[in-house]
């Protein structure tokens, strides 16, 4: 499926759970990897408020892409964010969504975000 760059100028993004590796498989504890790098991948949650709404939402980052800096609460940023629908088939009943996924995590906001 095809990956929609998010516009996260006007946004405002607060960090809600630190970020924690991305389990692949809960029954053996595998950490998910970057399908092109191996790189470790990790999970956060952040608030997303734009335009008067707001959203939790859980984000992957790879490892490296987070910063130093974070506070629970506090103003972040999430270059090259993008959203990509899913859908999949578990034990017959079918599933969808939306996967966020960033180049980084970083403290504070970028210049022009709304607060």
């Amino acid at each position: 499926m095809r990956s929609i760059r998010v516009d996260t100028s006007t946004a405002t993004i607060l960090l809600t759970e630190i970020p924690e590796p991305k389990v692949r498989d809960r029954q053996t504890g595998e950490i998910a990897k970057d399908a092109e790098t191996g790189e470790a991948l990790m999970k956060v949650g952040v608030v997303y408020i734009d335009e008067g709404e707001s959203a939790l939402v859980h984000v992957t980052v790879p490892e490296s892409g987070i910063t130093q800096g974070l506070t629970l609460g506090g103003l972040v940023s999430l270059p090259g964010l993008v959203a990509r629908p899913w859908e999949s088939v578990f034990n017959g009943q079918a599933r969808h969504g939306i996967a966020y996924r960033a180049a980084a995590l970083t403290a504070g906001a970028t210049v022009g975000a709304g607060v």
